[in-house]
């Protein structure tokens, strides 16, 4: 089906194209703001002692800054969960036992196991919608990644530079790859069309990997980003099942892979990697002629 793929492909250039034009509202708005911060730096060095206030200056070019960086007007740019992504707890309560039970439910549910088992779901399919069949959820978990790199253009508070997020998005994929492929090899169950390598679904495991890092990146913008990424994530898996590719036992266990391989490629960035190295950061600005382009920052 082409749909999909003309519609990633015009929402990866309109958020290209639009990122000048961004800039250009962003510099309105934020030369707006500039007399404020002056004036606040004036208040605050007129109680330090004298030489003390030399050290305070007003931001830098403010449509230049690093993505990470607080502007005047916004909040705090970062929820408590994301300061904390490297503690051992955090780890174990946002990725090991959700991804234990996702997994769990996916092996108890396996074939004819379970309350409600794989071969129910697959029987209730069947029942309701024998001859659904659809090419989407081939293209439809890709969705998220394009409109994380819109954000990109739009954002001035980047959970981390572009560069970064493309580097935690392919660490997270190639360890879900290394999950999945070698279990679907070892459990060898064949799919309800009778094709072999079913456990666990990679359509769905890949989903969630890319849902999972949207929500990491953007989750201090709004919540509502991270629940569309999950929902197409989600879509994607019941879509498996309703195009009897996977079973229910696939799906949940895919699930599950995905939200572990995330969560430990950014616990051990966190340990291992957090303010190291070398970062970069591209985003939109404005020419001193006036006219839109874009700003690279290097830091290390």
């Amino acid at each position: 089906m082409r749909i999909p793929k003309i519609l990633t492909a015009h929402l990866l250039w309109i958020s290209l194209l639009a990122g000048p034009v961004a800039a250009q509202v962003q510099q309105q708005t934020l030369t707006s703001a500039t007399p404020t911060v002056s004036a606040a730096v004036d208040s605050v060095s007129s109680t330090l002692p004298i030489g003390a206030a030399q050290t305070l200056q007003v931001p830098e070019t403010l449509t230049g800054m690093p993505g990470d960086t607080l502007v005047p007007g916004q909040k705090n740019p970062f929820v408590e969960a994301q300061t904390r992504e490297g503690e051992n707890k955090r780890f174990l309560k946002r990725a090991v036992i959700p991804a234990a039970a996702l997994i769990g439910a996916g092996i108890y549910t396996i074939q004819g196991n379970g309350f409600f088992s794989s071969h129910d779901a697959r029987d209730a399919r069947n029942k309701s919608a024998p001859n659904f069949s659809t090419k989407v959820d081939d293209y439809l978990f890709f969705l998220p990644v394009a409109y994380m790199y819109g954000f990109n253009a739009f954002s001035s508070q980047n959970r981390h530079d572009i560069v970064r997020q493309t580097g935690l998005l392919l660490a997270s994929g190639a360890l879900t790859s290394a999950l999945v492929w070698p279990t679907k090899k070892l459990t060898n169950i064949d799919r309800p069309n009778a094709d072999n390598h079913a456990f666990p679904s990679g359509h769905t495991a890949y989903a969630f990997t890319i849902a999972t890092v949207v929500d990491k990146e953007f989750r201090h913008k709004s919540p509502w980003i991270s629940v569309g990424s999950y929902a197409i994530a989600g879509a994607t898996g019941v879509l498996r099942v309703m195009n009897n590719e996977h079973w229910m036992a696939d799906v949940l266990a895919g699930a599950g892979v995905g939200i572990l391989s995330v969560n430990t490629v950014y616990w051990l960035h966190d340990k291992l990697f957090k303010d190291k190295g070398l970062n970069t950061a591209v985003s939109p600005t404005v020419l001193p002629n006036g006219r839109p382009g874009v700003g690279l920052t290097v830091k290390f």
